[in-house]
């Protein structure tokens, strides 16, 4: 009896969990953490009128939910001052970067990231057979002139930047951003993540003509509007490269009560800007604990931070595993040097009191472990 005939691309590749998430951690320790500071949530939550929608609209859930998420498109592009044509709704970033990359490569192809950088992307380029190219960061910043010079050497299809960056929480103001896609390589789409923007300072996010068809931009509801679980992303793009998803797209993907959630978030300015000020509160209290046992917190725009743990990426990986032995749930860059570091994610106090109790017994342990 022979099994499933799978394809030689699948048949080539591991299987692959980009990230290990909480709650499969929680369950092979046998105990829940007592502090979740690991996953770039947003602790404090979505607004109380997306919460009210949702709670409303989970009486209708025996229906499918708009295949176009026409209102929430509407709204989102009235936000951007872009036409809905330009919006494209998905499930999450993650959704819509799985879909841009079966529209675009094919086995064979190039596609230029940072080393370290998100690898969920990765992750979906090596799905569809593409080649992934990578540099080095600089300074704990995508290095944008080298990112560059990869795809002019490798004719890259699809140039990933993320701005702010996932992991390090470092960005690169919009004049670098808009200098980086007039240099692009013709027939080079940049990816453009910009999960965090909400986060970042002013002149951060770049102006980019709605009819540009060298850049797709990639938004969220799991960061600034605390909606992670519900799934919810979107594109900003030329309308011809938003009309092409149609030809792949899950049409149904998209969740009701997910999208009734969205759209009372995105409405509701006076949360949005209230987040950003428990988020900047945060970040302060995060570099505050750092410094308290002699670590360096590197400056971020997004809603984690990156500690420096003054050592090397052995060092830094020991203080997460004895942090997640007191019930701490952290994580960490992948690539040196920077898994020098831990990155911790914006939380209310008492997580972050859980993060600050734990820190220097898991120091001097990680300490004790590497000095034997």
């Amino acid at each position: 009896m022979t099994g499933p005939r799978y394809t030689k691309l699948i048949n080539s590749l591991p299987a692959t969990v980009p990230f290990i998430g909480p709650e499969e951690q929680e369950r092979i320790a046998g105990r829940p953490f007592t502090a979740r500071l690991g996953a770039n949530e947003n602790g404090f939550g979505p607004s109380p009128r997306a919460i009210a929608a949702m709670a409303a609209a989970a009486g209708d859930v025996w229906k499918y939910g708009d295949s176009s998420s026409h209102d929430l498109r509407a709204a989102i592009a009235a936000a951007h001052g872009v036409g809905i044509e330009n919006v494209l709704v998905g499930e999450g970033i993650d959704g819509l970067l799985g879909y841009l990359c079966r529209l675009m490569i094919e086995p064979g192809d190039a596609v230029v990231t940072s080393d370290g950088a998100y690898p969920t992307f990765n992750y979906h380029v090596a799905g569809f057979g593409g080649v992934l190219h990578k540099v080095a960061y600089r300074d704990d910043h995508e290095d944008s002139q080298a990112l560059l010079a990869k795809a002019a050497d490798t004719n890259a299809k699809l140039v990933y930047l993320a701005n702010p960056d996932n992991p390090m929480g470092s960005h690169h103001p919009r004049a670098a951003v808009e200098a980086m896609i007039e240099a692009l390589p013709d027939g080079t789409l940049m990816v453009l993540d910009e999960a965090y923007v909400e986060f970042a300072p002013e002149g951060t996010e770049a102006r980019i003509a709605t009819d540009d068809p060298r850049v797709i931009r990639m938004r969220t509801f799991s960061k600034a509007h605390g909606m992670a679980g519900a799934r919810v992303g979107y594109a900003l793009a030329a309308p011809s490269l938003i009309a092409a998803f149609d030809k792949i797209r899950n049409h149904f993907g998209m969740c009701r009560i997910s999208q009734a959630g969205a759209l009372a978030a995105l409405q509701d300015t006076t949360w949005q800007a209230y987040m950003r000020l428990l988020v900047t509160g945060a970040r302060t209290r995060i570099t505050q604990i750092a410094a308290q046992n002699g670590l360096t917190a590197l400056p971020s725009a997004a809603n984690f931070v990156a500690i420096d743990c003054g050592a090397d990426g052995a060092f830094a990986r020991t203080v997460l595993q004895e942090l997640g032995k007191r019930g701490v749930f952290v994580r960490m860059p992948f690539v040196a040097p920077q898994d020098r570091c831990i990155r911790v994610s914006v939380g209310p106090e008492p997580e972050l009191d859980a993060f600050a109790a734990a820190l220097p017994e898991a120091l001097k342990s990680a300490r004790a472990t590497l000095s034997r």
